[in-house]
């Protein structure tokens, strides 16, 4: 792994790698030990080839917490992330998770969530702005998935999240727009803001 993200960083010398292992409960390939995924995440941060590590939010207060002390010993920093690929919790749910990994130390609180209907996409951007108008003391990111949630992807930075995906190839997660049309997009948005 460290040889691997030793030539990511040759090729990538500028360029911010974010180092995620998602756990198969938040839509990943493979469930891992909370064990191991502590240790990855602390190793991963202690090679020095990343700038930031994802740790899921509902690994558990004690296993975060030892996770981000790891990683800011290496000047590493922490996304605490939530990915709920069922539904879009309610409104104080969000806000409640996306301060949860704030007060965990957590650098940046990032929340994505399956909606079922537009409904749900436009209660996930309001619950994003209240966060950043109201509690956020960080940068924070929230998406909400699959097609209905694509402007939130495309516009969510005039709500307050501040951080979108793309897809380079495959994508990721459902509803991720491929790289270069994100780019035109939000070059569009921007200049006209």
């Amino acid at each position: 792994m460290k040889e691997a993200l030793a030539e990511i960083r040759l090729i990538l010398p500028s360029q911010p790698i974010v180092f995620t292992f998602r756990s198969a409960k938040e839509g990943g390939e493979k469930e891992v030990s909370t064990a191991y995924y502590v240790e990855l995440n602390q190793a991963i941060a202690a090679t020095g080839q990343v700038d930031i590590v994802d740790a899921e939010l509902f690994t558990g207060d004690a296993e975060v917490k030892a996770i981000i002390e790891e990683a800011h010993k290496h000047n590493v920093y922490v996304i605490i992330s939530n990915h709920d690929f069922d539904k879009t919790p309610s409104k104080e749910e969000i806000v409640s998770r996306l301060r949860k990994a704030q007060e965990l130390g957590g650098d940046i609180p990032k929340l994505a969530a399956m909606p079922r209907s537009v409904s749900d996409v436009l209660m996930l951007m309001d619950a994003t702005h209240t966060m950043k108008e109201e509690y956020a003391d960080r940068p924070i990111i929230t998406m909400s998935m699959a097609g209905k949630g694509v402007i939130s992807r495309i516009a969510g930075e005039l709500f307050g999240s501040a951080l979108t995906f793309g897809a380079a190839k495959k994508a990721s997660a459902p509803g991720q727009v491929p790289v270069e049309e994100l780019r035109s997009v939000l070059n569009t948005l921007h200049k006209h803001m």
